[in-house]
């Protein structure tokens, strides 16, 4: 049987960089939001045995290093089956683009083999298995607006966001996620970042979350009623942002442009999604969305129209199809 479902993206509302881990990693906290661009996967589970990538963009490695490849070598192994899995990825999203699009994908592949299979793991073990193949994965298993912590690995879904307006402008540059945490270090060694301690900057942006939340579900001492119509631009106007735009920025001036047109052009607003190099807008209407799309565009910013999405939403426009 084979199975073709779609692989979301994801934007990062905030990100907080906090100290390094014993694990070499760093501890974060970010707010991730699926949105309806998505690649195309297709999975289908033949006689013999191995794993097959197919893949017309040559970005994408076809052999044990890429996310899907490790995904499928882990949910084979804990489904106790065997089968020549072959994986077709038709890419739409960008390589090296700060969205998700290789971690996605990697879920999309979980899934569709335990459609193809017709056998299911727990939750608690698929989210651990994506855990180990990357630190992004797993909220791929969650979708719509979803919490981030640990080193973003560790995923807890929040009330969803209103589908909103978004565009996404993405540069022609490949940012290295390793280098710009290497850049972050080496800017809060020197003082140059801030006099905040790494893990005070967490609990801040973790009680400007809190804070959010309990507004948004209409706890007492809320704004009640008119926050609750509004909770996308009161998260926002909590002053989260992504620290990696401190290190990004300065080293490609034409990403913080970007941003600089968005904003110029109405977005509510507008944030490097992870470490980039895809720069994103939410907007509070399609035509705004659509008005500053086509001024990047025509500036030679590759740039599309989409929206974010709700939990809902991401798993009903899954699947594709079963045959």
């Amino acid at each position: 049987m084979r199975i073709t479902v779609r692989s979301f993206a994801k934007i990062n509302l905030g990100l907080c960089i906090g100290p390094s881990r014993p694990d070499g990693f760093h501890e974060l906290r970010t707010v991730y939001q699926t949105i309806a661009l998505h690649d195309i996967i297709r999975v289908e589970v033949k006689r013999s045995a191995g794993i097959e990538i197919r893949c017309d963009d040559p970005g994408v490695p076809k052999d044990s290093s890429n996310t899907c490849w490790k995904i499928a070598e882990r949910a084979m192994s804990a489904l106790q089956t065997s089968g020549h899995v072959v994986i077709e990825i038709e890419k739409r999203l960008p390589v090296q683009g700060g969205l998700g699009g290789a971690s996605g994908n990697a879920v999309a592949v979980l899934l569709a083999l335990e459609r193809a299979l017709k056998k299911q793991l727990p939750g608690a073990e698929k989210l651990r298995i994506a855990a180990e193949v990357g630190s992004d994965v797993p909220l791929f298993l969650v979708g719509g607006t979803i919490l981030g912590v640990g080193r973003g690995e560790e995923v807890y879904p929040l009330p969803d966001l209103q589908a909103t307006p978004c565009v996404i402008a993405t540069p022609e540059i490949g940012v290295s996620t390793p280098k710009a945490f290497a850049d972050w270090d080496k800017l809060a060694a020197s003082k140059e970042l801030t006099t905040v301690h790494p893990s005070d900057r967490i609990k801040m942006f973790s009680r400007r979350i809190s804070a959010w939340l309990s507004g948004a579900s209409g706890v007492p001492g809320s704004r009640g009623r008119g926050r609750a119509e509004t909770p996308l631009l009161d998260l926002v106007r909590t002053g989260i942002e992504n620290d990696f735009e401190q290190v990004v920025f300065p080293e490609y001036p034409e990403l913080r442009e970007v941003k600089s047109v968005l904003e110029r052009s109405g977005a509510v607003y507008s944030s490097l999604s992870g470490s980039g190099s895809a720069i994103y807008g939410l907007f509070s209407s399609p035509a705004a969305a659509r008005k500053a799309a086509v001024k990047l565009s025509k500036s030679g910013i590759p740039a599309v129209l989409t929206t974010t999405m709700t939990r809902r939403q991401y798993w009903k426009k899954f699947l594709v199809s079963s045959a």
